[in-house]
This record gives structure tokens, sequence and C-alpha cells, in this order.
């Protein structure tokens, strides 16, 4: 597996313009809580076609290549996002598409997949990171579509970067949930590249929070990972491609806990009616949390697909079983 390269304004803006006939630009709203220090904006990637910022990465994928690349289908590795938005993707320009996803990925993102068409293949958790890192492959004859280091998954995420700036020129802190770090990745490329002086933090859930552990040791680092509702950041480690970039790119890291994640959870529900997925909302639970978020605070709230009876749990007060 070649390692990406930091995405330029010229590859993000191709991503933009291969996107836009496909998917309408996803909507920043400002969430009023009458904080003096900070001004909070929420990226609304929830409300793309499948819910989650997933759906650009997918698509770019599969528009930047050939033809005649896809002939045999294309297959994705997945906790449940990304599979959802490569079959949504594959479904629209009529290509077969199969996931490799684990058991205990979020049923409606499973249940996504297969109503666009998709096949899931179930792995292990192992298997599936081994996939990830690039270190194992499937036996199969689609094109596999890396969902952290593709470059045009990259490039892709940086479409949510140029957007924001987009909206708001004079942003001063954007948050981004880290899972693989692709749409950390991309959107900080935009962002940088835009506006030099803002600031872009990690976004971890403290039971799983690999950024923290190698920025801290100056390294990757192995970590002990504890159980979580919270299925789409955070893990045993970091994908070694893409951390060169993204260390270049990030200007820290911030860990939330469950109950902020959740309390953050309520209030997008409370006050803006949006409804988010655990990783979704912990960009909202640092811009509430940190010292870090100050001036103009944009939230990537990068999705909403979560299982009715955990939300019903979150909403109800508490936290669900992982």
């Amino acid at each position: 597996m070649s390692a990406p390269h930091r995405p330029t304004l010229d590859e993000i803006a191709a991503a933009r313009l291969r996107l836009a006939p496909h998917m309408a630009r996803t909507p920043m709203m400002r969430l009023d809580l009458g904080l003096p220090d900070r001004q909070i904006f929420l990226k609304l990637e929830t409300l793309s076609p499948i819910g989650a910022f997933k759906l650009r990465p997918a698509l770019n994928a599969l528009l930047s290549r050939d033809a005649d690349v896809l002939r045999n289908g294309v297959a994705t590795v997945s906790s449940g996002n990304m599979a959802y938005g490569m079959a949504w993707a594959a479904n629209r320009l009529g290509v077969p598409m199969a996931a490799y996803m684990y058991q205990g990925a979020p049923q409606t993102k499973i249940d996504g997949v297969r109503r666009l068409g998709g096949e899931v293949r179930f792995i292990s958790m192992d298997t599936w990171w081994q996939y990830i890192i690039g270190a194992e492959q499937p036996d199969f004859p689609e094109l596999l579509i890396n969902p952290v280091t593709d470059q045009a998954v990259l490039s892709g995420n940086g479409s949510i970067g140029m957007e924001i700036l987009g909206d708001l020129p004079e942003v001063d802190v954007v948050l981004t949930p880290y899972g693989g770090g692709s749409m950390t990745s991309g959107v900080a490329s935009a962002v940088k590249a835009l506006r030099p002086q803002a600031k872009i933090f990690a976004v971890e859930d403290e039971n799983a929070a690999p950024v923290t552990a190698a920025l801290a040791a100056g390294r990757i680092v192995e970590i002990e990972t504890r159980p979580s509702f919270i299925k789409s950041i955070g893990g045993p480690s970091l994908v070694p491609q893409l951390w060169p970039v993204a260390r270049e790119l990030i200007d820290g890291a911030i860990t939330v806990s469950l109950e902020q994640v959740t309390e953050a959870m309520r209030l997008l529900f409370a006050k803006a009616k949006v409804v988010a997925e655990g990783a979704g909302a912990a960009s909202l639970a640092a811009a509430l949390s940190s010292e870090h978020a100050r001036g103009n605070v944009v939230c990537v709230v990068s999705g909403g697909n979560i299982d009715a009876a955990a939300y019903a749990t979150v909403l109800g007060g508490y936290i669900p079983a992982p």
C-alpha cells in the first residue's frame, strides 16, 4: 500500500466538482449557547444522503477511477459509514459492491448497505484492522478502496474543509472526530491551505485515544482500549501510512468522555433538532469542554447513523451499552 500525500487545493477542488452533481452542499449552522468566549458552528454532515460524511470519500474514490478499473466491482473495509457511503456510490454508478465489516457494527449501517444492493462480508476485528493497515488483502477480485489511505478518499474529505472556509472565512478552530484519520487529514489540508492560522484538533473517545498517546510518546504506540458504544472513532493504534500526514496538519488532540458525548447528543437534539451518533457528537463535546475551543469554533458533526434503541437510551439520560 502506497503512503498518501497531503491533498492539494487543486485535488480538493476537483473532488468538489465531481461530487456536486450527486450531493448537495451540507449546511453549517450556528449553535447559540450564549458562551462569552466562543461561537459554535455545526457542519452538518448528518444531512448528506446517507446521513454521514463518508459519502464524499466514497463517491470521489469511484468517480476518479476509470470504468475498466471498476469492472469487477468495488469493496471497502468499514465499521459502518464508509460501507454505507460506498454502497450508495456504487448503486448510483451501477457497480457491484462488497463491504468488509465486523460483527457488532451498528445494525442501521449494515441494513443501509444491504438496502442499496451491497454485500456484507463479516470478518474478525483483527482481520478488519489488518485490511485497514494493508498488512493483509482479501482474496476477491473487486477493487479494494482503503477508507483511510486512498488518495481520492482524502481529497473527497477535503471538500468539507473547503466548504467550511466558504461559509466561515474567519474560522479559528475546527474540531473533527478522529477514527482512521482520513477525515481529519482531508479537512485540515483544505483549512490550513486557506487559513493557516486556524487550529485543527483531533477529537477522541477517552476509551480509545491513540492520537493522544502518539502525541505524548512522539511515535505511534499500541494502547489498551475499553469498550464503548461509540464505534466510528478510536482504536488500538494509528494507521502508519497516514500518521505522518495527520501529524503535520493537526495542532493537537482532545479526549472526551462518554458522559460528555451523550450530553452533547442530547444538546444537539434539544437545541438544534440534530440526530448525531456518538462519533458525530464528539466534536461538540470537545467544543464545550476544551480550553482550545475559543473564538469561531466549527464542529464537524460527522454522522447521525445510530441504532434507534441506543439513541433512545441516550435521550433517556443514560449511556448505551457497548
